[in-house]
């Protein structure tokens, strides 16, 4: 009896430990927070809303902005102890945490896929900190205003706590005040790209492209179609990234860009009009930090110019339907393959992986695996 009354006392205490803490419960009395909502967007007939703290909310903003089927985020300070903080006095500890107020159209996106979004931005087993950022305006939490998202917030929780040993501590709670921020604050990567983030730019950049597509009127993109510039929907919808490199030419960095090291079967599109440019089968290692590949799908569909920035002479490939700047081409690639090296910068390129081209609608591409 004793044997079993330890392993039954160690499976509890074991359950307890790994179950996700409701640190809103535990920290912080709900019903003597003052409740008010100071919000600038508002929803509309068919929209949902939810407040996310993940930490720094600049990070948080930005990567929500880009998540297909969210129509607005605002940032502010959540469940906080005072009536209209300032930034300075939630950083000396009002008891507010920041938050962004993110309206979504649930028929493009769910509650649930919404979190596993936020999820990858968050070590939801910190207590107080994310990223450098210390502190309990930094702390994570989900809070809701509709009682039927409670169900489903502390469902994605759960399933989420299944895959960490210490316990996963993000806050589950009503929201009982939201105060908007300083407008310096609003849209503050936008206005400042290299600003601080610690959130990855590849997620970032990852549903911004996402939300790309989905500005293409329709899902046909066979052998026959034809390809225009990009609208000016689509332009916004890119990140800050994505737009730099198509639009201006920039370079992003090497080694830290999406699908440098990406190696699944599959096709790299125009991110700015959904063209197919490059294959998996074409792809090689070079060791320069960028994606490489021996020739393009068409070289009718790139277009070459010389580019003699930065002291140096080069050739620059564009893609010529979009106009868009994708890299530069060399003649130091692998002999076997050719000679030729296209380093191709990630920011101008979507991955469609072969197991999603039938539904993507590129269908008429998957002989290119033949």
């Amino acid at each position: 009896m004793i044997v079993l009354s330890v392993v039954a006392a160690i499976a509890i205490g074991t359950y307890v430990m790994l179950s996700p803490k409701n640190i809103a419960a535990s920290q912080i009395q709900l019903a003597s927070l003052p409740e008010e909502i100071v919000q600038q967007n508002e929803k509309r007939d068919g929209e949902a809303e939810i407040y996310l703290a993940g930490g720094c909310f600049w990070g948080t903003e930005l990567l929500m902005r880009n998540v297909p089927g969210v129509v607005s985020v605002e940032v502010g300070y959540s469940n906080g102890t005072t009536k209209n903080p300032t930034y300075r006095e939630v950083c000396n500890g009002s008891g507010h945490a920041e938050s962004a107020h993110v309206i979504y159209n649930p028929q493009y996106v769910s509650l649930e896929k919404l979190l596993n979004v936020y999820f990858q931005s968050i070590d939801p087993t910190l207590v107080n900190r994310q990223g450098n950022d210390h502190g309990a305006q930094y702390r994570t939490g989900i809070y809701f205003r509709e009682p039927a998202d409670e169900k489903i917030v502390k469902q994605a929780l759960e399933t989420l706590q299944g895959s960490f040993f210490n316990p996963v501590v993000v806050e589950c709670a009503p929201i009982k005040n939201f105060y908007r921020a300083e407008e310096e604050h609003q849209e503050y990567l936008l206005k400042n790209p290299n600003g601080y983030c610690h959130i990855s730019r590849n997620l970032i950049d990852e549903q911004s492209k996402l939300k790309v597509a989905q500005d293409f009127p329709n899902k046909d993109f066979s052998r026959a179609r034809v390809y225009d510039k990009p609208t000016k929907k689509t332009l916004e919808n890119l990140s800050e990234l994505q737009r730099a490199v198509t639009q201006e030419a920039a370079t992003e960095p090497p080694f830290k860009n999406e699908y440098d090291e990406e190696s699944r079967m599959g096709i790299y599109v125009d991110v700015t009009n959904g063209q197919p440019l490059f294959s998996s089968t074409d792809k090689f290692d070079s060791g320069c930090g960028w994606p490489a590949f021996a020739k393009p799908i068409d070289k009718n569909f790139l277009e070459e110019r010389t580019d003699n920035s930065f002291g140096m002479q080069r050739t620059e490939v564009r893609a010529k339907a979009s106009g868009s700047h994708l890299g530069h081409v060399f003649d130091d690639g692998p002999k076997d393959l050719g000679g030729i090296r296209y380093c191709i910068n990630s920011a101008s390129l979507r991955f469609i992986p072969r197991e999603k081209m039938n539904e993507e609608g590129y269908g008429e591409w998957i002989n290119l695996f033949d």
